[in-house]
């Protein structure tokens, strides 16, 4: 006792005991499609005549301002990523990444895209380029692990894109997880200040509100929930972070009640209880429930936010050994100016200036973590307004990201002012962002494509109405190899082209 009541002996105490605490930032990203440059690509858009070296820039030095956005500039110690492009012309090992951006220790990458691009830039996969974009961004340190190289379940063919994870911490060992219908789950073990931490990359089958794919998400969840199960046998109070994309809202179960069983919440168990992870019953924790529901959300579809990227942990990460989470450091990163545009929604990417320009889909999510030497599973971090799931109460209300409809068009006369499609000069001359907005008059064959769909001068645009009773009519009166005549206004919606019927009246 009289030496703890010795304050210099005390002080020298707490801070040999704080010495130990390593802090570090996490963030799962969904970059929305970063492709290289080797001209093989399983996806149109990112095609040689669509996806320029300039576009490649563009997307590269935009990733990497986000990243600098965290840790005073120095960029998170782990980055979790989706929608890299798997690369179609690997080499025969796996990737030195050191080695093949070594000589290009002197060269910009503007230059490297540029004047002095060649075939060896060329082969180079679309995770070397950005660690190249982030060295010259001032986030070093970096050593790489991706979801290449696996094969896929029997019948699959690979996805045309992977999970990546960048990390400072040193890799334990890494184990890629095939699952159905979506990406590799990628596993990285790691160490802070010693203790292990088990990081899981994910990026599940898409379709969230569909439940008709909700079934892939289950398998999807069945293939990390097994591993997860290995783990936690093995250790209950195991460090692991999940994050990535899941595909599926942070209350999946009760927005969209029709899904009898769904992949996050039955089967992976995700649930919102902080308090209910220091019993045996629930092992994992969603930080979504950090915060209030009117700040939920990550990304937007048809007007509505939603919660696809996630960052989920263990009951090990409130207990006072190896790491810990920081109560309430979840975030949603959302930079305007940056990667926000003026109403506050993601700044998505776009192919329409002759360099792109834009961000994602998504916008990021973070936490930040530390490090304990307590090594006591047996007490636990004290918490501040510990969140709580009560499954049996309504879902909290869908925060609209936009107006679900735009504003009413003046009364026109369609037929003097449509543009006849069959008239335009080419096949191609619709699809121009000179045309968007404007209406078409519209004849074309049905396909049999899972969204209403019509094929017009050889190409096949979608249908859609900002009434879900209209589109389900129409998506009854209309079946596959119909013809459809209909006026529509032309837009883009995630890189697809479409026709948007605004009245019943459009439709002859």
């Amino acid at each position: 006792m009289r030496f703890l009541a010795n304050p210099i002996m005390l002080l020298a105490l707490l801070l040999a005991a704080g010495a130990h605490a390593r802090p570090f930032t996490v963030v799962a990203y969904n970059v929305e499609n970063l492709f290289d440059l080797d001209g093989v690509a399983g996806y149109d858009d990112y095609q040689p005549a669509r996806y320029s070296r300039a576009h490649a820039l563009t997307k590269l030095r935009n990733i990497a301002k986000v990243g600098a956005r965290f840790d005073d500039g120095r960029g998170p110690d782990v980055l979790m990523l989706c929608e890299l492009e798997t690369d179609a012309t690997p080499g025969k090992t796996p990737p030195d990444y050191g080695a093949l951006l070594a000589p290009y220790a002197r060269v910009a990458l503007e230059e490297m895209l540029g004047a002095k691009f060649d075939q060896r830039i060329a082969d180079l996969p679309a995770e070397a380029l950005l660690l190249k974009a982030f060295q010259e961004a001032g986030l070093t340190g970096y050593r790489v692990v991706t979801g290449d190289g696996v094969k896929p379940p029997p019948g699959e063919r690979a996805p045309e894109i992977k999970n990546a994870l960048f990390t400072r911490l040193p890799i334990v060992h890494t184990r890629k997880h095939p699952t159905t219908q979506a990406r590799a789950i990628l596993e990285v073990q790691v160490t802070v200040d010693g203790a292990p931490l088990f990081l899981f990359v994910n990026h599940w089958k898409s379709g969230a509100s569909d439940p008709e794919t909700e079934p892939l998400r289950v398998a999807n969840a069945t293939t990390l929930r097994r591993r997860l199960d290995e783990i936690l046998r093995a250790d209950p109070h195991a460090d692991i972070i999940l994050g990535g994309d899941f595909n599926a809202q942070y209350n999946q179960k009760q927005r969209y009640p029709r899904m009898a069983t769904t992949g996050l919440n039955d089967v992976l168990r995700s649930q919102g209880d902080e308090l209910a992870v220091r019993g045996p019953q629930h092992d994992l924790y969603n930080l979504w429930f950090e915060l209030p529901p009117p700040e939920r959300g990550s990304d937007t579809y048809r007007g509505e936010w939603g919660t696809l990227m996630h960052l989920i942990i263990s009951r090990g990460l409130y207990d006072q050994r190896g790491v810990q989470y920081v109560d309430n450091s979840f975030a949603v990163a959302k930079f305007p100016g940056l990667n926000a545009d003026a109403r506050g929604l993601p700044a998505r990417w776009t192919f329409d200036p002759p360099a792109g320009a834009g961000f994602s889909d998504h916008f990021p999510v973070v936490a930040k973590f530390t490090t304990v030497p307590d090594n006591r599973t047996d007490r636990w971090l004290e918490l501040k307004n510990p969140s709580v799931d009560r499954p049996d109460l309504p879902p909290p209300p869908i925060v609209r990201s936009e107006p679900p409809r735009p504003a009413p068009l003046p009364a026109v006369d369609l037929d003097r002012i449509a543009l006849d499609a069959k008239l335009l000069p080419a096949p191609a001359a619709i699809r121009d962002d000179a045309h968007k907005g404007k209406i078409f008059r519209i004849e074309g064959r049905v396909t049999a494509s899972e969204r209403l769909s019509v094929e017009v001068n050889g190409q096949t645009y979608e249908v859609w109405s900002y009434d879900a009773a209209m589109r389900a009519s129409l998506r009854s009166r209309f079946n596959a190899g119909a013809t459809m005549r209909f006026f529509g206004e032309l837009a883009v919606f995630r890189e697809r082209w479409q026709f948007v019927i605004r009245d019943a009246s459009w439709v002859k």
